[in-house]
């Protein structure tokens, strides 16, 4: 379970910073957004909402519990 959070943490952490490399690499005019910059956003989202149901499905199932 351990492995499974942190692979999901490590890839949105890639995600954030090839999102950041593209804000700064692709000057574009203003109006025009980078197909690239939204591509890291979409996965960023898709891997967090991953995450965050990896986490509400282990406790679910009892795998991981809250501290006490």
């Amino acid at each position: 379970m351990k492995a499974v959070v942190l692979l999901l943490l490590a890839g949105i952490v890639l995600s954030l910073g090839s999102g950041l490399f593209f804000l700064v690499k692709d000057k574009q005019d203003a109006e025009e957004t980078s197909t690239r910059l939204l591509t890291s956003l979409k996965i960023r989202v898709a891997l967090s909402v991953a995450l965050i149901a990896v986490l509400v499905a282990s406790f679910m199932l009892g795998w991981i519990e809250p501290p006490r």
